[in-house]
């Protein structure tokens, strides 16, 4: 029986891996996505409530107001600001509007797991640069592994599912080393958690080179991971290909009334960042209290460098009752969220703690 055949990239394809759910019946906190803890404002689910009743309705198709509202917030022109069904499906428009066959995308490894997949998909070559042991991305190593055939540069500030951020003197110095004509995107899909006052103000690179691409979501600080909504920020011409590039009618109209009414209440979302990162601060500060060497995290996770022993950690996390990413033979990810959920995983990581 003869079947019809795959694009050969499928045979080779990593899957994407969610993070653990809780078996159905069962209890536990789940640290495995890094979901926002918090369930959403009550203006935001008055907004998802009053945009069901449009669902038979296309969406705008370019999130006019959304976008105009993102640029004002961050004083780029709207024709700079592309949405799409998060940060993630964005890159991957990102990617298909300016490679071609064969063109390299150069990124950190280990870094955001849809990264291969996004450039795979998009006929690309991925080289890896693998980031070093204290979690942090090697920005030289990547500038030098910039080629005539490199078309991107992937920079995930702060580095999923490492932690650290990417400081100011650093990334100046790799963007004076990046060509011009090579897009070097900088993935802030956590960037509201960031406290390192060496941490670089990624709009004003944006505005000094033109080649940068912000990525930003409303999936984390904003608690809308189950809507999908995120963006692009780039030059006009480069935004208008990624626009190009974009699924139509992505963005659904629920989820654009629920970003704009986040953008509304930010300040009130921007407490509970607060809040995560008061919880972070205590769960490194367990962690290093029991012996534990871990990267200096600046989003909503910590990453334990566990190598071969994480799968087994993630199996008595989850007999504890907390559920956490390993990423087998290199970690362990864990997502910040309630109090009682970090105080269990640090009883977990004492009992099992760093050998």
């Amino acid at each position: 029986m003869s079947r019809v055949p795959l694009r050969r990239v499928f045979a080779e394809l990593p899957p994407y891996v969610p993070g653990a759910r809780a078996a159905v019946g069962a209890a536990a906190y789940k640290l495995s996505s890094n979901e926002n803890p918090y369930p959403p404002l009550p203006s935001v689910v008055a907004a998802i409530v009053d945009g069901a009743a449009d669902v038979n309705r296309y969406p705008d198709m370019h999130a006019t107001e959304l976008t105009t509202a993102v640029a004002g917030r961050l004083g780029v022109a709207p024709e700079s600001v592309v949405a799409g069904t998060g940060s993630v499906a964005v890159l991957g428009h990102v990617l298909a509007a300016v490679c071609e066959a064969g063109d390299e995308v150069v990124m950190p490894w280990r870094s955001f797991e849809a990264y291969p997949i996004a450039v795979a998909l998009a006929h690309a070559r991925q080289v890896r640069v693998p980031v070093g042991p204290d979690g942090r991305l090697d920005l030289p190593g990547m500038a030098a592994a910039v080629t005539e055939r490199t078309r991107v540069v992937l920079v995930c500030t702060p580095n999923n599912p490492t932690g650290p951020a990417v400081r100011d003197d650093e990334l100046r110095d790799f963007l004076a080393a990046v060509p011009r004509d090579v897009v070097v995107v900088l993935d802030e899909a956590y960037v509201e958690f960031v406290r390192d006052p060496q941490a670089p103000d990624a709009l004003a690179l944006f505005a000094e080179h033109p080649n940068v691409v912000l990525l930003r979501t409303f999936s984390k600080a904003y608690g809308l991971a189950g809507l999908r909504v995120g963006y692009a920020v780039a030059r006009p011409r480069l935004a208008a290909g990624i626009r190009a590039a974009s699924t139509p009618f992505g963005v659904s109209h629920v989820a654009q009334l629920a970003a704009l009414a986040s953008l509304r209440a930010e300040s009130e979302l921007l407490t509970r960042v607060d809040a995560i990162v008061t919880e972070r601060t205590r769960m490194l500060a367990g962690l290093r209290a029991q012996g534990w060497d871990v990267p200096d995290s600046q989003a909503n996770f910590v990453w334990l460098p566990l190598g071969h022993r994480a799968a087994g950690f993630a199996e008595r996390c989850a007999h504890a009752g907390v559920l956490v990413r390993p990423f087998a033979g290199d970690g362990v990810r864990v997502s910040v969220g309630e109090r009682e959920a970090t105080d269990i995983f640090l009883a977990v990581a004492e009992a099992h703690g760093p050998r």
